[in-house]
């Protein structure tokens, strides 16, 4: 056994490499123990995933105590939110792969420049959503087959949410260039502040407390979206900063269409897997809006719990994807595929002890 593998098989190396993962430190992932790099790579990711979960958790958990209503609201825009998180999450998987590619290579203009093209796809995409959710938001909740009440309640939250959805696709776009670039602490740092923001804020403005107004489940939608935008703010920061692995310049900040191709034909057959998962969540709350306003309510919670159990898997996946993408950039395809076979491992073992 070499030093290195050591440092990590041992249990004193392993939460070494734990602590080092989340306190995020810059490390060269096309060379080295590869079980290392994943650990380094999984473990903020995993908690970012967790944090983003946190979100609806933390919504679906307050506005119970305000009306089921306002509970099968939450779970129905969250429903109508899969347009925004289909292209966020399909888009993300072009982005992660061109920036750890360009990474990879030794060419963080080139990444610079595919990060500022995902997000002005992430923006185009945003504005759309948005601008339907404003002016349609009743009709969208009644054919999710939202009862009177429930949209009378929940119109306003969901106009909200839907109208704010830019700050959804730019948490998980921007987080995407920071995990293809192998600096996964800094997406995990973002949804943590962006969820103790809307954590706080979240009672004040439901319930009304101090000086707040009460507002109810609209003010759910109020402190999600204040803390996602603090969220990205952070993140917009961390990019044109000049310490990072992707720094944003000036003369950057320009369309081009060409990039634009490459990002959207590498994110297709991406964004359609994550459709069909979608959709069928679509469904199945179609389905149960049929059965009344408690039945709903009780699925919106279940589901939330049940997602946390295939955190660490999305986790896994997305470490592996980092890994595949700098291995090829340094010429490497060798080690990008043991990596995908290691995370797999690693997901098994999980799985099967959970």
């Amino acid at each position: 056994m070499t030093d290195t593998q050591a440092h990590v098989e041992t249990p004193h190396g392993f939460w070494r490499t734990i602590r080092e993962a989340i306190r995020g430190t810059h490390h060269d992932y096309t060379s080295g123990p590869i079980g290392r790099a994943i650990i380094l790579l999984a473990v903020p990711m995993v908690l970012e995933m967790v944090m983003e979960s946190v979100f609806a958790v933390v919504d679906i958990f307050w506005v119970a105590h305000v009306s089921p209503d306002a509970v099968a609201t939450v779970g129905l825009t969250e429903s109508m939110l899969t347009v925004a998180y289909t292209a966020a999450m399909g888009l993300s998987i072009g982005v992660t792969a061109m920036v750890a590619r360009r990474i990879g290579e030794k060419n963080p203009e080139g990444a610079a420049e595919a990060a500022v093209q995902g997000i002005a796809l992430g923006v185009i995409v945003a504005a759309i959503v948005g601008v339907a959710g404003v002016l349609l938001a009743p009709t969208l909740l009644g054919l999710m087959g939202a009862s009177d009440s429930v949209i009378a309640t929940g119109q306003t939250y969901t106009r909200v949410m839907l109208g704010g959805n830019v700050v959804i696709l730019l948490l998980f776009l921007v987080n995407a260039i920071f995990r293809g670039a192998g600096d996964a602490a800094i997406a995990m740092r973002v949804l943590w502040l962006a969820n103790w923001i809307n954590i706080i804020l979240g009672p004040l403005l439901i319930f009304g407390i101090g000086p707040f107004p009460r507002l109810g489940v609209t003010g759910a939608a109020i402190a999600t979206t204040i803390g996602r935008a603090t969220g990205v703010l952070y993140q917009l920061y961390r990019l044109w900063r000049r310490d990072g692995r992707v720094v944003i310049h000036r003369y950057q900040v320009a369309l081009k269409p060409a990039v634009m191709k490459t990002l959207l034909r590498l994110s297709g057959t991406g964004t359609f897997q994550v459709f069909v998962g979608m959709a069928s969540w679509i469904g199945l709350t179609r389905i149960n809006a049929s059965f009344g306003t408690d039945a709903l309510a009780g699925y919106q919670i279940a589901i939330r719990v049940i997602i946390f159990a295939l955190l660490p898997s999305w986790g896994l996946a997305n470490a592996a994807a980092t890994m595949v993408g700098q291995a090829l950039g340094a010429g490497k395809p060798e080690r990008g595929e043991e990596a995908v076979w290691r995370a797999a491992f690693y997901n098994v073992v999980f799985l099967g002890v959970a």
